[in-house]
């Protein structure tokens, strides 16, 4: 049983969905986890494209997403999810943190629920898989009895502040801070928790979305137990290598 947090609104379908998918096909089932034991939703712009203008096409959700975030709100896991409160990480082999930019993303990053969960991940050697925004809820989960993070040694990736920052100066003018979650970049804050930033990889130029058939122009990150990817058009890479890494 792989568990999936993801916040009450906001979250990105991308990420959710194809992991879901991925493992769902593969006979994996996954327990989901909100802030309020109710059904998630995702960030509404991703799968409209609603006021991103002349870009909506290059940073909203593609159509394959699309097809698998409709399938995945009507799994009965998804619609009953467990509240933070409850969970406890000896019922789970694994967890997968998606990621997302929107401001109800703030709940699931700031969680200190969820960062002494995944402390205790760390401290079993279980799988832990975090794409984009999922690696700096990592990133900020603090090890108590070492007072560092629990990816000080290890060697990650996360959302490019290329791809944030490109993100931001498209659409700022009428969207503001949207793709801003925080002041700093989740690259700059990741590093800051790392013994040395050279550990941070950066992988290609991150332009091209993979997919099912072809995930050549991905990334990831592997090191021991956990696995990191950068932002959706690594989606179906890092599903895969989840899924290595679980088996």
């Amino acid at each position: 049983m792989i568990l999936m947090p993801i916040p009450d609104i906001d979250f990105d379908p991308s990420e959710t969905s194809i992991p879901w998918k991925v493992l769902h096909d593969n006979n994996i089932d996954i327990t989901f986890a909100t802030p309020s034991g109710q059904p998630g939703k995702a960030d509404p712009r991703m799968l409209t494209g609603k006021g991103l203008g002349i870009w909506k096409k290059l940073l909203m959700a593609n159509d394959d997403a699309i097809n698998n975030y409709a399938l995945m709100v009507k799994d009965k896991e998804f619609n009953n999810p467990i509240k933070y409160d409850d969970i406890d990480p000896k019922d789970f082999s694994g967890i997968i943190l998606p990621g997302g930019h929107a401001p109800g993303m703030k709940t699931y990053l700031e969680s200190k629920k969820l960062q002494n969960i995944i402390v205790r991940f760390f401290e079993k050697n279980k799988p832990i898989g975090a794409i984009c925004h999922g690696a700096l809820l990592v990133a900020r989960s603090i090890n108590p009895r070492t007072g560092k993070s629990v990816i000080y040694n290890y060697k990650t990736t996360s959302l490019l502040k290329s791809q944030e920052l490109s993100a931001y100066y498209l659409t700022f003018i009428w969207l503001g801070s949207y793709y801003r979650t925080y002041p700093v970049t989740v690259e700059d804050e990741v590093k800051s928790f790392l013994i040395d930033k050279n550990n941070f990889f950066r992988g290609n130029s991150g332009l091209i979305r993979d997919s099912i058939n072809d995930t050549s122009h991905s990334f990831s990150v592997r090191d021991n137990n956990y696995l990191s990817a950068r932002w959706p058009g690594d989606a179906y890479h890092f599903s895969f290598e989840f899924l290595k890494l679980i088996k």
